[in-house]
């Protein structure tokens, strides 16, 4: 992204650089590392093959770009809906969960399946980080929530809970076929654990 003469992002280039990271993730979904070309994500982005070289000289750094974009975007999102005073916790614990791992559900194409791999590879440091960020978001909503009182005699822990909310929602997101199913049985989970807050949750 250019600068302006003070050293400023132009509001334009971030504009079309986030229009481009978007189209990027579409694509790697879709097609996975090794089979994406950088003349499929700019088409995919409407820019040229020339204009993506200006922003990312190699297909690896568009592909950290890309998933630090997605990674920041769904942490803020998800710190957002946890925060939000107007919602019972529930709605807090179901919208951050559908933000970080709902909103994926569905869009990896069969040929994607060397993500994984290749993202430990390329971004596991990141995916960690932004995992360990959002749990610390979903043990905070919790220990705020006034649940833990209820759980108090059994000695399970705010970290604990959250945890097993992250493990049930990384198996929804393999086992579920829509960002609806994924919401409708996470809210399932989410309900029978906050159950204990009564309607007041």
């Amino acid at each position: 992204m250019a600068p302006d003469p003070t050293g400023a992002p132009r509001p334009g280039d971030d504009a079309r650089r986030r229009k481009l990271l978007d189209a990027a993730l579409t694509v790697f979904l879709r097609y996975g590392y090794r089979k994406t070309s950088m003349d499929e994500v700019a088409r995919a982005a409407q820019v040229s093959r020339q204009g993506l070289y200006l922003h990312y000289a190699t297909k690896e750094e568009l592909f950290r770009a890309t998933f630090q974009h997605t990674l920041e975007g769904a942490l803020a999102a998800a710190t957002a809906a946890l925060g939000d005073s107007s919602l019972r916790l529930e709605a807090r614990l179901v919208r951050a969960f559908d933000e970080t791992t709902g909103r994926f559900v569905g869009m990896m194409g069969a040929a994607a399946s060397d993500l994984v791999e290749v993202g430990s590879d390329i971004i596991g440091p990141l995916f960690t980080e932004f995992e360990g960020q959002f749990l610390e978001a979903v043990t905070r909503a919790l220990r705020a929530s006034g649940l833990m009182a209820a759980y108090k005699a059994s000695g399970l822990t705010a970290r604990q809970l959250a945890d097993t909310l992250q493990a049930t929602a990384r198996g929804l997101k393999y086992g579920c076929t829509s960002r609806e199913a994924f919401v409708e049985r996470m809210t399932v989970a989410v309900r029978a654990m906050c159950a204990p807050l009564g309607e007041g949750s």
